[in-house]
C-alpha cells in the first residue's frame, strides 16, 4: 500500500506497477504531470489559503492500493436491483462491478466503459480530446494528483446526434477496506447530442465492521486484503479523489448531476472541467450532504462561440463538516455565456467556503456571466464565507457576482411558531423557502433526490437514494410544479 503523504515522482513506479497495459501516451502524460506535483500549491490564490480546511485531511492515514475489495454491501445490493436495467455503472473502490447498456442504445454507439478499457478500445476518442484540452488545465496539486496516479475511472461517449431519454446512472462507493481512490471519469458529448448523467457517490458507515466478500455480480472479480494490522479502520482516513472532465461538442447538452451522500468521516475531493465547444450546453447541478471535508474544484470553460454553462448546487452541513466549493466561469469565446448559483445551509458547527471567479478574456465580446452565493447559518456555531470576483479583459459584456451570509431570522421563526409549528420545523420551513427559488431551476427528478436527501440528513436517516414511499410521495408533489426558466439578467446585472 502507498500513502497520500509519500507519493511523488520517485516512487512514481508503484504507482504504475498494474498499468503496463496503458498507451505510451498515457504514460507519459501521468510522468509529466507526477513531476509538476510536489511543487503545486493546494490553493492555486493564496487569497484562499487562510480560508482552506485542508488540516482535516491526515495524508498519512489515506492509502491507495491496486488490488482492493468490490463488494457491495446490502443497500447497494437493493440499488443496484433498482437500476440494473437501465444505463448504468456500479463502481466500488477502483473495481467497476456493474455496466449495463441496453441493447438499442448499444446499438446506436453509446459506450460506458472503464477508463483502462477505453484507453485501449477506443484510443483514438480519447487521444483526441487530449490534445484539444491539454493546453486549458490550471494545476493545483490535488488535479495533478488525479491527472498522473488515478487508479481507475469511467469513460461514457455520447454519439452524434444521440438524443438519450433515460439518465445514465453512476453509482460510486468507497470500499469496506478503509483504502481510498483516485479516479479519472471522462465523458465525451459528440456534436448534437443530449443526455443527463446522474452519479451518487457513497461510503461505508464509519460505524461498520470491514469485511471483505464476494462481489454479487460477475463483471468484476474481487481481490481480498491479506490480514494485518493495517487494516483496522481506525488508522485510516478514507477519501475519494475525482478528476471529471466533460468534452461538451458543438450543439451538444450534457446535465451532470450529483449527488454526494458519503459518510461523515470520509473526505472528498473532486477535479471538474467542462470544455464547452460552439453553441454547446453544460450544467452542473449538486446536491452536497456527506463527508467530513468535501472540496469541490468546477472550471467551466467556454472554448466556442455562443457556448453556455451552468452550475446550481445546494449544500447542507451539519455537526463539524466542512464544504469547500470554487466554481468558476472561463468565458474564451464570443457571445458565452455562464450561470453559477450556490446555496449552502450549516448547521451545528458546520462550515462552508464558496470560491468563484468568471474570467472574461479579450475575445469574448457580448458575452454574459453571473456568480452567486447564498448561505444560511442555523446554529451560532456554524461559519460560511464567500470570495466571489471578477476578471474582465474586454468590453460589451454584462457579468455580476453577489454573496450573502446570513443568521436565520428569529422573526419568521416567531411567526411560524405562531401558526402551530414547533421551532425544528419552522426552521426546516425557512431552510425550504431559502433552498426552494434555486430548486425550480432543476428538473422534477432532480428535486426530488436531493429533497429526499435533505430530509434524511435533516430527520438522521441514511443518505441513500432509495425508491421508497417518500421518494414517491415527493416525486408526485415536484411533477406539479413549475421549472423556473427566467433570465436572471432581466433583473441583476452590470454593464461594462
Amino acid at each position: 500500500m502507498l500513502s497520500l503523504s509519500s507519493i511523488s515522482k520517485d516512487n512514481f513506479n508503484k504507482i504504475l506497477s498494474n498499468k503496463i497495459s496503458e498507451p505510451d501516451w498515457i504514460l507519459i502524460n501521468r510522468k509529466k504531470t507526477i513531476s509538476l506535483f510536489s511543487e503545486l500549491p493546494f490553493e492555486v490564490s493564496p487569497l484562499y489559503s487562510k480560508y482552506t480546511g485542508l488540516n482535516l485531511l491526515d495524508p498519512e492515514k489515506i492509502f491507495f492500493s491496486n488490488s482492493q475489495t468490490s463488494t457491495l454491501s446490502e443497500d447497494l445490493k437493493i440499488r443496484y436491483e433498482e437500476i440494473k436495467s437501465s444505463p448504468s455503472l456500479i463502481m466500488i473502490g477502483t473495481s467497476i462491478v456493474h455496466i449495463n447498456i441496453p441493447e438499442s442504445l448499444s446499438k446506436q454507439g453509446l459506450i460506458i466503459s472503464n477508463i483502462e478499457d477505453a484507453f485501449n478500445n477506443h484510443s483514438d476518442l480519447l487521444k483526441k480530446y487530449f490534445e484539444d484540452n491539454e493546453s486549458n488545465y490550471g494545476l493545483d496539486r490535488f488535479l495533478a494528483l488525479g491527472l498522473s496516479s488515478f487508479q481507475s475511472g469511467f469513460f461514457i461517449y455520447i454519439p452524434k446526434n444521440m438524443i438519450i431519454n433515460e439518465p445514465i446512472r453512476i453509482v460510486y462507493s468507497l470500499g469496506h477496506d478503509g483504502l481510498s481512490s483516485i479516479c479519472r471519469n471522462i465523458i465525451i458529448s459528440d456534436i448534437g447530442s443530449k443526455a443527463t448523467i446522474v452519479q451518487e457517490l457513497y461510503s461505508p458507515s464509519s460505524s461498520s465492521p470491514i469485511t471483505a466478500t464476494s462481489s454479487v455480480n460477475n463483471n468484476e472479480t474481487s481481490s481480498t486484503l491479506s490480514d494485518n494490522s493495517d487494516n483496522n479502520e481506525n488508522n485510516k482516513q478514507q477519501c475519494y479523489i475525482e478528476v471529471l472532465e466533460c468534452n461538451i461538442k458543438p450543439t451538444s447538452e450534457l446535465e451532470f448531476i450529483t449527488l454526494q451522500a458519503m459518510d461523515v468521516a470520509a473526505v472528498n475531493i473532486s477535479s471538474r472541467k467542462a470544455f464547452v465547444e460552439r453553441d454547446g450546453k453544460m450544467s452542473w447541478y449538486s446536491g452536497l450532504f456527506g463527508t467530513n471535508l468535501c472540496r469541490y474544484k468546477i472550471d467551466s470553460i467556454m472554448k466556442g462561440p455562443g457556448a453556455s454553462s451552468e452550475d446550481v448546487e445546494i449544500i447542507f452541513g451539519t455537526e463539524k463538516q466542512l464544504f469547500d466549493v470554487s466554481s468558476n466561469l472561463d468565458h474564451g469565446g464570443y457571445s458565452t455565456r455562464g450561470r453559477v448559483i450556490v446555496k449552502s445551509v450549516m448547521k451545528d458547527e458546520s462550515k462552508s467556503l464558496f470560491k468563484g471567479m468568471i474570467k472574461i478574456r479579450k475575445d469574448a465580446k457580448t458575452s454574459e456571466a453571473y456568480l452567486a452565493g447564498h448561505a444560511i447559518l442555523l446554529n451560532k456555531g456554524s461559519h460560511s464565507d464567500a470570495i466571489p470576483g471578477l476578471e474582465i479583459e474586454t468590453n460589451e459584456v454584462r457579468a455580476t457576482h453577489s454573496a450573502s451570509v446570513s443568521q436565520i431570522d428569529e422573526d419568521q421563526i416567531f411567526y411560524l411558531m405562531c401558526r402551530g409549528l414547533d421551532r425544528e420545523s419552522a426552521k426546516r420551513e425557512i431552510v425550504h423557502g431559502f433552498v426552494e427559488p434555486l430548486s425550480r431551476k432543476m428538473d422534477p427528478f432532480v428535486r426530488s433526490w436531493i429533497n429526499y436527501l435533505f430530509e434524511n440528513k435533516w430527520t438522521g436517516k441514511p443518505l441513500l437514494l432509495k425508491t421508497d414511499d417518500v421518494m414517491a410521495g415527493i416525486l408526485e408533489v415536484e411533477k406539479s410544479r413549475y421549472k423556473e426558466t427566467a433570465d436572471i439578467f432581466e433583473k441583476h446585472y452590470k454593464y461594462r
